[in-house]
């Protein structure tokens, strides 16, 4: 699946102590040589008898290029005169063949499109517990200086036998790249494997790595930013929670991600620049896959995933989602792109019609923790401007799936306006779009997407029923020549709630209603639905306007009209970030009171995705 970063305008400009920052270490070498150096000051003589042989963890995410860093630590150990042994944490794996066994029961369930998320997975689960035993026997009477390196490393039963812990961390796109490529070695490998199935990652391995990361965050002592070799950075423990802390009193941008798509549109060119992308279905601009660049002031930019911040939940995401949603940032949000300079068929520009699951529904099918509630605010609209979503009054229902069944996107369905009802908009309507809603995206417009992302891995559930038997995008010629999209009928009709025109236009078409006007801005909500669990708002102002997370309630801004706007913290002035036309931030939900202010002439418009419960 091709995927395109954007790091223009992302950059977080932080205050940060320049005595901390002066702590850090840049550089592949240089942070290979400095653990090399802490390994040595550790290794002094205990007495005139004995002499200490520190053992140190170098635990860590996917993606990490272990065979090129350890190559480093042994150059630096020789440099030093220090006895390094190396070992690798997969001598305590189990078997590759047994592992694969205990993935299948995660990823071949019966759906070719979904699995079974090993939520209360541990690392320890694809280990062998006397090996484990083995290891830290060997730890507690090592007889040179001992570095224990790969995802696991210091799981909870050796942990404490280490002398000092890092973590190696990393960011989602990479790994996704080489996840594609064929590159990603897997977990209690020393090799890529080259058919790796995206399953093993977003139901299996996730939960395993994201568990040991949580564990180990509190135990650490050096994190280690390992996104690309030419940017390593290390970070004391105490430097990298102030890292944290820092960031959760500003407003965060994220990197954005585009993506192109058999409805891919062209809207994009006139407002980013993305080299290499040829057609653009969704842009995301906020939301759990993203990371967090940012600028402390000394030397090369800390790159950093969003969801490092869960660390804190409670005053990350707020208290009631941290109790309900253990480790889950449960909100995205996307720019789907519609504009085509030329008349072009519905056929073409719609996204395929479809639906989504409750939280009930990914419970009890696919072991998720949270389902997706979705709306689609139109930001911009155009000539021809429509969104799909409900079924005519007088459609027969049953024909509609013996069509889609028959079909299975591989023939057309001709008559297919025939069952699904089109919408005429324009901006600011607002579309809700609870589980079971049948809709699509028609084209012809802007529509500022907000969603509840569904678990921890930030797993997609969309249920699709037709896709016009189109082609889909190849990314490598640049052309709609690629295979049609798989659909997913079983889900599809049985989460279905088989909404009728009458009761979308009665019940899920929103509407603005003023909370407060001064003179200087209003503020609106639009009506909701109950099993919705975010409210859609909009700030209007020329200068200024304000707001407050109450110090409970994430939100999350996207500026739709202006050029320009800073969001700056009440409480400390000197706490801000600005945002562009397009661009969204992360108001974490200790944040408090903030005012936005407007850099240009003219008006400008915010609207807010906010969780309802604190």
């Amino acid at each position: 699946m091709p995927l395109y970063e954007d790091r223009k305008h992302a950059v977080n400009q932080v205050i940060f102590e320049p005595a901390l920052a002066d702590q850090i270490i840049h550089g592949f070498e240089a942070v290979a040589a400095h653990i090399i150096s802490l390994a040595a000051s550790r290794a002094a003589p205990r007495d005139a008898a004995a002499s200490q042989h520190p053992c140190l963890a170098l635990d860590g995410w996917y993606g990490i290029d272990w065979p090129a860093l350890t190559a480093a630590l042994s150059a630096a150990a020789r440099q030093a005169g220090l006895a390094l042994e190396l070992r690798s944490i997969n001598e305590v794996y189990l078997p590759l063949a047994e592992i694969e066994a205990r993935k299948k029961r995660y990823t071949d369930i019966g759906d070719p499109g979904f699995g079974w998320v090993n939520l209360n997975g541990k690392l320890q689960d694809i280990m062998q517990p006397d090996k484990i035993n083995a290891l830290r026997a060997a730890l507690e009477q090592p007889q040179a200086v001992v570095i224990v390196y790969g995802p696991g490393a210091a799981i909870a039963e050796l942990a404490d036998a280490y002398d000092l812990i890092f973590y190696f961390d990393k960011t989602r796109q990479p790994i996704l790249w080489d996840l594609w490529d064929g590159k990603l070695v897997p977990l209690g490998s020393d090799q890529p494997k080259p058919d790796y199935y995206w399953k093993e990652f977003y139901y299996f391995d996730y939960y395993l790595l994201d568990a040991q990361k949580h564990f180990i965050m509190e135990r650490m002592h050096y994190w280690v930013e390992a996104v690309s070799q030419e940017h390593f950075k290390l970070l004391p423990r105490t430097v990298y929670e102030a890292l944290i802390q820092t960031l959760l009193q500003y407003p965060l941008k994220q990197v954005t991600i585009f993506q192109p798509g058999p409805w891919g549109a062209y809207r994009y060119k006139d407002l980013f620049e993305v080299p290499g992308l040829e057609c653009n279905a969704w842009n995301e601009t906020a939301g759990p896959e993203l990371s967090l660049l940012v600028d402390i002031g000394r030397g090369d930019l800390i790159n950093l995933p969003v969801t490092n911040l869960l660390q804190r939940p409670a005053q990350f995401v707020g208290p009631y989602i941290a109790a309900n949603y253990p480790r889950c940032f449960p909100l995205d949000v996307w720019l789907d792109d519609g504009y085509f300079p030329t008349p072009t068929p519905a056929e073409r520009i719609s996204m395929p019609i479809h639906n989504h699951p409750s939280t009930d529904y990914v419970r009890r099918h696919f072991n998720e923790v949270i389902g997706r509630y979705e709306t689609y605010y139109i930001a911009e609209a155009y000539e021809g401007a429509n969104t799909w979503m409900g079924y005519k009054d007088d459609a027969d229902l049953d024909e509609w799936e013996r069509l889609c069944r028959a079909s299975n996107n591989l023939a057309e369905i001709p008559n297919w306006k025939d069952f699904i009802a089109g919408w005429p908009t324009n901006v600011g309507d607002l579309f809700l779009i609870p589980p079971g809603t049948t809709h699509g995206h028609g084209g012809n417009q802007m529509v500022l997407e907000m969603d509840t992302s569904a678990g921890i891995a930030a797993t997609e559930y969309s249920f699709f029923a037709y896709d016009f038997a189109r082609p889909s995008w190849d990314d490598v010629s640049k052309t709609m020549t690629g295979r049609p999209l798989k659909m997913h009928l079983d889900h599809a009709f049985d989460n279905d709630k088989f909404c009728r025109e009458s009761y979308v236009r009665d019940h899920l078409r929103a509407r603005p209603i003023v909370q407060k006007w001064t003179k200087e801005y209003s503020l609106d909500q639009y009506t909701s639905d109950p099993c919705m669990p975010f409210h859609i708002e909009r700030l209007h102002f020329e200068k200024r306007a304000e707001y407050s997370t109450q110090g409970k309630i994430l939100h999350v801004l996207s500026l739709t009209r202006g050029k320009k706007v800073i969001v700056r913290s009440k409480r400390d002035p000197r706490i801000e970030s600005p945002i562009v036309s397009w661009q969204s931030c992360i108001l974490p939900a200790a944040f408090g009171d903030y005012e936005v202010i407007n850099t240009g002439e003219g008006e400008c418009e915010l609207v807010i995705l906010r969780w309802k419960n604190g």
